[in-house]
């Protein structure tokens, strides 16, 4: 008899409304509830049969000290629980969340993600994730930083402007009226930016036979590998991604034949031209056939989506294989990528 008591599944997603912007508060509260009730729903299950909690946003953004604190008010008071918090996207809270149920500390945990991205000026208020020192002073926002890689890719020719709207216009779309629009921060055109969504989402791992009682179908996590490149802009080819292909690697083992469906957190097309050939996708792997960051980016909670959409194909049956990537840090500076499977 196989043991599959260190099994990890997700069980559980939910997300917020993608939306241009809403009119709460930055510590996420008014989104969040939502999705933790649509979660107790769907399970059957309160706060109480959640062992650990854990969550990823960022101060920073939200313009406010310990806004992580704040949006503890979102699972109420009692019963007293066991909370982390991540200051990235929450693709590495589940990270963490993976790690305490592995080792035993718990059997199930919610992990959730949550970003106001209209209470500022997200491209400038990214310039804080820059070197304080030598970068961050000359204040480039995230627009002229995707633009200085996607110019990259385009003089040295490992994609093309068309490469680019073909991405953002997805199999039926018009690649010529694209290319016909106005740049933005030029070669950057708006389809091929990521918009300004507030959002957040939620995910319920379980382990071994607590997730087959949560979820007819649960998605098992088979593999989960973060890596990073430098910060130094200057001291890396911008149109590879290393980090992505060393955590690919890690939990495939090379072997990137078999999966259905690709979900991978490109806030720029060009990132996703850069993600696919990193880890190595064949072509009969469907990718982001949730539209991706492309179509709603809810900062500090687009990443976790990844893995909620990857997980979502095999709760309904339409994939049985999945992988999930999420990435943190300017230009594809931090990467995670999660393999899902339907049978265990």
């Amino acid at each position: 008899m196989t043991d599959n008591s260190t099994d990890i599944a997700v069980v559980g997603f939910a997300h917020a409304p993608h939306v241009p912007e809403t009119f709460g508060t930055t510590n996420g509260v008014e989104m969040l509830v939502p999705c933790f009730q649509q979660l107790y729903t769907e399970l059957g299950i309160t706060k109480s049969d959640i062992d650990f909690w854990c969550s990823g946003s960022s101060d920073y953004l939200a313009g406010r000290a310990f806004s992580f604190i704040s949006a503890v008010d979102a699972i109420g008071a009692v019963p007293p629980i066991n909370e982390s918090h991540v200051e990235m996207d929450a693709a590495w809270a589940l990270y963490e969340a993976y790690v305490k149920l592995k080792s035993g500390q718990a059997q199930t945990a919610l992990v959730y993600g949550f970003g106001k991205s209209s209470a500022g000026t997200l491209r400038q208020v990214l310039t804080m994730q820059l070197d304080p020192y030598t970068v961050t002073p000359l204040w480039p926002d995230s627009y002229a930083i995707a633009g200085l890689q996607a110019r990259a890719g385009l003089a040295n020719g490992r994609w093309t402007e068309r490469d680019m709207a073909a991405v953002a216009a997805g199999a039926d779309g018009d690649i010529e009226s694209l290319l016909a629009t106005a740049f933005v921060a030029d070669p950057l055109r708006a389809h091929d930016i990521a918009p300004v969504t507030d959002g957040a989402a939620a995910i319920v791992l379980a382990v071994g036979d607590r997730a087959k009682e949560l979820r007819e179908r649960p998605a098992w996590i088979t593999g989960m590998a973060h890596r990073i490149d430098t910060p130094m802009l200057g001291a890396r080819d911008l149109t590879l991604s290393p980090s992505t292909a060393a955590a690919a690697h890690a939990v495939t083992g090379g072997d990137t034949t078999g999966f259905d469906i690709a979900e991978l957190h490109a806030p720029f097309s060009h990132q996703q031209l850069i993600l696919a050939e990193a880890i190595g996708l064949k072509p009969e792997t469907r990718v982001n056939p949730s539209g991706g960051a492309l179509a709603a980016n809810p900062m500090f909670a687009a990443g976790l989506e990844r893995i909620g959409f990857a997980a979502g194909a095999i709760f309904d049956g339409s994939a049985n294989r999945t992988l999930a990537h999420a990435t943190s840090g300017p230009a594809l500076q931090q990467n995670l990528v999660t393999v899902l499977e339907g049978t265990r």
